[in-house]
C-alpha cells in the first residue's frame, strides 16, 4: 500500500477530448500545492466549499495553461476526508497533462487507481462496502444496477452488519470474562439467550445469501436462455425482442449451431438473452456441441424461456419435452409460438391447452407469433414481473458482491459450528473462538478489522485512476 500522507492528485474525468475536464487533488498540502500554481485569489486564505476563477500560471516561466474554476473542500467535510481541490478546465488532454505535470513539480504525485476513495475508507468517511459501491455506481449500465449500488452507498447493509457485530460481541466478551474466571466455574454468558441469538443472525444472513445469485444478475444482466426444438421460432423471437435482425434464421432445422447472447432492458433491467441450438438427437457433431451449450445455458440461466411451436405440438409433448430438460417450473416460462399458424385457435382449446401445463406447476405461459410480432408486449411484462416477484421475496437488502457473499456463507459456517458446540456443552474457550471467526469475517466486510492490506489493493485497484 502506498503512502497516505502525501497530496495526490488525478483527472477524475474520463479520458480523451472533452469540453471540460476536472483535476482532483486530495491531502494535507492540496491547498497550497494548487496555491502556488493559480493566479488569482490566495486559495490558502479562502474559506471551505467555495468557488474561484483564475488561471493555472508555470510560475518559472509565466506561461498561462488554462482559464479555470478551482473549487476549495477543507477537512474533515470532503469526500477524503483531506484538503481537497477540484480544477476544472477545458477538457483538452494537452491542457490536462499540463496540470498534473505542474502539480507533479511542486509537491504532489499521481494517484494510483481508487486511491482517492481508498483514503474515504482509510480516514473513516466510508466502510468497505460503500468503497465498493462506489465503484459500482460508477460502472452501473442500467436502472436496477444504478439503484443497487446507490441503496449500498446509502450504508443499509453496512448498518445490519454492524448490529450483528454488536450483539455478538457482547456475548464474546461475557465469554472472554468466563475464562478469565475459570477456577469459579461460573457463567456469565447465557447459553439459551446464545443460541437464540445465533439463530436470530443466521435468520438474517440466509436471505442475503440466497439474494446473491439475484443481484449479481441485476448488476450484470439477468440471463435467460431462450431453449426449444429446431424451427420452433427461437432466433425470430429473439430478432423480434431486439427489433433487428441478429439471428439467422431458416426453416433448415439445426441453423443455429452456437449460442447467440444480446442484452435488452426492460423497465430499468437489463436482460442477456441467450438464443441456443435447438436440441434433439443429431449425428452432426457441430450440432451436438452446440445442443449442449444450450444445456449448459440452462443451468446457468436465471429464468428459461422455452419455446413451442403451437401449431404442431400437444400439451403433453411440452411437458415430455420440459421434463427432460429437467426445467423448474418456477423459472420457466413457456412460450407458446406460432399461434397464427395453429388451426385451433379456439378459446376452448387454449383454455385445456393451458390446463394440462398448469396441471404439471407451469403456470408462466404466454401465447405469441414471434414472426407477427403478436403476444410480445405480454412476455415482455411477464419478465418485468417475475423481477418485481424477486424483490418482493428478498427483502430491502440485495447482496452484489461476490466477496460479501463469500464472507456471508463464512459467517454461517462460524456460527452454526458455534451453536452445536453451545449444544454439545462444550468448553466456553471454543465457543468464543467460533464467535469470534464470525466476527471476524462480518468485519471484513465493511473493513471493520484490520483487512489483509493485499485484499484492498486488489478491491481498490478495479477503481479508475481519479477515483
Amino acid at each position: 500500500m502506498t503512502s497516505t500522507t502525501d497530496t495526490i492528485c488525478a483527472t477524475a474525468t474520463a479520458s480523451g477530448t472533452g469540453a471540460l475536464g476536472i483535476i482532483r487533488v486530495s491531502g494535507t498540502n492540496a491547498i497550497p500545492i494548487v496555491a502556488t500554481v493559480f493566479k488569482g485569489i490566495d486559495l490558502t486564505s479562502v474559506a471551505s466549499h467555495t468557488v474561484h476563477y483564475g488561471f493555472i500560471i508555470n510560475k518559472e516561466n509565466q506561461e498561462s495553461i488554462d482559464e479555470v474554476m478551482v473549487s476549495v473542500f477543507k477537512a474533515p467535510k470532503t469526500f477524503t476526508a483531506e484538503d481537497l481541490v477540484e480544477i476544472s478546465c477545458h477538457g483538452s488532454p494537452y491542457i490536462q497533462q499540463e496540470i498534473t505535470s505542474l502539480l507533479c513539480e511542486n509537491g504532489a504525485r499521481l494517484a494510483q487507481a481508487g486511491e482517492f476513495t481508498q483514503r474515504a475508507f482509510l480516514n473513516g468517511r466510508i466502510d468497505l462496502t460503500q468503497a465498493e459501491a462506489v465503484s459500482d455506481l460508477i460502472a452501473a449500465e442500467s436502472k436496477a444496477s444504478h439503484e443497487l449500488a446507490l441503496s449500498q452507498l446509502r450504508g443499509g447493509f453496512s448498518s445490519d452488519l454492524k448490529k450483528m457485530r454488536e450483539q455478538l460481541i457482547h456475548f464474546v466478551a461475557l465469554l472472554e470474562l468466563e475464562l478469565d474466571f475459570s477456577e469459579e466455574d461460573v457463567e456469565f454468558a447465557n447459553r439459551q439467550e446464545l443460541i437464540a441469538l445465533i439463530d436470530e443472525i443466521v435468520l438474517q444472513i440466509k436471505p442475503l445469501i440466497a439474494s446473491f445469485q439475484y443481484g449479481n444478475a441485476l448488476k450484470t444482466g439477468i440471463p435467460i436462455a431462450i431453449v426449444g426444438k429446431p424451427n420452433a421460432g427461437k432466433s425470430t423471437l429473439l430478432n423480434t425482442l431486439l427489433n433487428e435482425e441478429r439471428a439467422i434464421v431458416s426453416s433448415i432445422a439445426g441453423t443455429t449451431r452456437d449460442t447467440i447472447e444480446e442484452k435488452l432492458n426492460l423497465n430499468g433491467v437489463d436482460f442477456r438473452f441467450i438464443d441456443t441450438a435447438g436440441i434433439r438427437e443429431s449425428v452432426d457433431e457441430i450440432e451436438v456441441i452446440g445442443i449442449e451449450k444450450s444445456k449448459k445455458a440452462i443451468e446457468q440461466s436465471q429464468l428459461t424461456l422455452y419455446l413451442s411451436d403451437f401449431s404442431t405440438m400437444k400439451a403433453e409433448d411440452v411437458i415430455e419435452d420440459v421434463k427432460q430438460l429437467n426445467l423448474e417450473p418456477e423459472k420457466t416460462i413457456l412460450v407458446c409460438n406460432k399461434i397464427d399458424l395453429s388451426s385451433e385457435r379456439t378459446t376452448e382449446h387454449i383454455t385445456n391447452y393451458k390446463a394440462v401445463l398448469q396441471n404439471f406447476g407451469f403456470h408462466n405461459l404466454v401465447f405469441i407469433s414471434a414472426k407477427k410480432n403478436d403476444g410480445i408486449d405480454n412476455l415482455k411484462d411477464f419478465l418485468s414481473n417475475y423481477v418485481e416477484k424477486l424483490k418482493l421475496n428478498l427483502g430491502n437488502t440485495i447482496v452484489v458482491n461476490q466477496r460479501h457473499w463469500n464472507e456471508l456463507k463464512d459467517t454461517q459456517k462460524a456460527l452454526c459450528t458455534g451453536k452445536e458446540s453451545l449444544q454439545s456443552g462444550i468448553s466456553g474457550e471454543l465457543i468464543a473462538f467460533h464467535l469470534r471467526n464470525a466476527l471476524k469475517h462480518l468485519g471484513n466486510i465493511t473493513g471493520e478489522i484490520d483487512i489483509d492490506k493485499d485484499i484492498l489493493g486488489t478491491i481498490f485497484g478495479k477503481f479508475c485512476i481519479g477515483k
